[in-house]
């Protein structure tokens, strides 16, 4: 059977009103391997996969998380064509800043995306279907937390260990590759921002608010999953969750802080919008290798995260954007 690039809403609709398109488990793998490599193309088209899941399956959490982290990472790589960062960086620095952000990316939606649709299609039939994971590499830790996740529904706790998954699947080819560790993580650039907390996730609102927190210690494992709670602790916050919802319903991701930024009162960056700058990068996976063959869960990485202080962090992240463009002004400290 060929299997139709853009058949996997149509099978979830023709499903829904109670037909089956699908007659073994072969056509759903295939249908599923087509939907992932079809959204993986680049930062928008997983952003928008990210958040159309989400609104159809509300309860997974973690789906409309990614998306709004998503937006940040797409907002991250159009700074990096804004002037003050072609002045401060040189073309080399900027296009493997670029190129940490896209292959992270990358990795996590190659491994995310099919676990999403296989608890989809297994909502719609009845039945769970996780051993299936194995066929596209998913580890077999994930595999235990959906089969969990079925019998308790424990919302958090799939957020948690979606978290801690995403997290170790790019430890070893990300943080730990040789290419970035030495070309960015060991930069002066980047470890100058780190000392001084200048990265950061922000969720706008349609009222002009902007919640978030900053981002350090990104090379510690525990660190970045600690990170994800905390910002997941935000985004559903009870009196929250609403308005970024509005926010991401209203507003078509392009990449640009321009998508927020006059909405929220702020003036404009002039960050392009992605595709008009980037082209889509080809990807593949170097290895197969099962994280949780090698790593011990930690306790700490199931431990609630509130990130209590600056809810509103507007005033925070409007500072830490202007001592980034007075660093870009001062070139030493980045060639």
């Amino acid at each position: 059977m060929t299997v139709r690039h853009d058949s996997w809403k149509e099978y979830i609709r023709n499903r829904r009103n109670g037909h089956s398109i699908l007659s073994n488990e072969n056509e759903l793998i295939e249908l599923i391997q087509n939907e992932t490599t079809r959204n993986n193309r680049d930062n928008i088209s997983r952003t928008i996969a990210y958040q159309d899941y989400f609104f159809r399956m509300k309860d997974i959490h973690w789906s409309f998380l990614a998306s709004m982290v998503s937006r940040n990472a797409g907002y991250n790589m159009t700074d990096l064509k804004q002037i003050n960062f072609k002045n401060g960086l040189s073309e080399k620095q900027r296009k493997q800043l670029f190129l940490t952000y896209e292959r992270a990316n990358w990795i996590i939606f190659q491994d995310a995306f099919p676990q999403l649709l296989i608890f989809e299609y297994s909502m719609i039939n009845n039945n769970p279907l996780f051993y299936l994971l194995k066929y596209f590499s998913v580890s077999s830790f994930m595999e235990i937390e959906w089969e969990k996740y079925w019998t308790d529904r424990d919302k958090v706790r799939l957020v948690f260990s979606l978290i801690i998954n995403e997290q170790n699947m790019i430890e070893k080819p990300v943080i730990q590759d040789p290419y970035f560790k030495n070309e960015v993580f060991d930069s002066l650039s980047f470890k100058l921002q780190e000392q001084l907390k200048l990265s950061s996730v922000v969720f706008p609102t349609l009222t002009g608010e902007l919640y978030g927190l900053p981002i350090s210690q990104f090379q510690e494992l525990t660190k970045r999953i600690q990170i994800g709670k905390q910002l997941y602790s935000i985004l559903f916050k009870k009196d929250l969750t609403n308005h970024f919802i509005d926010f991401a319903k209203s507003k078509v991701h392009t990449g640009s802080r321009s998508d927020y930024e006059e909405i929220i009162g702020i003036s404009k960056s002039n960050n392009p919008k992605l595709r008009d700058v980037y082209p889509m990068i080809p990807h593949r996976r170097n290895s197969e290798f099962d994280w949780y063959d090698q790593k011990k869960i930690e306790l700490e990485w199931y431990k609630s995260e509130e990130y209590l202080s600056e809810y509103n962090y507007k005033e925070t992240f409007l500072i830490k954007q202007e001592v980034m463009v007075s660093l870009l002004k001062m070139k030493s400290f980045f060639q």
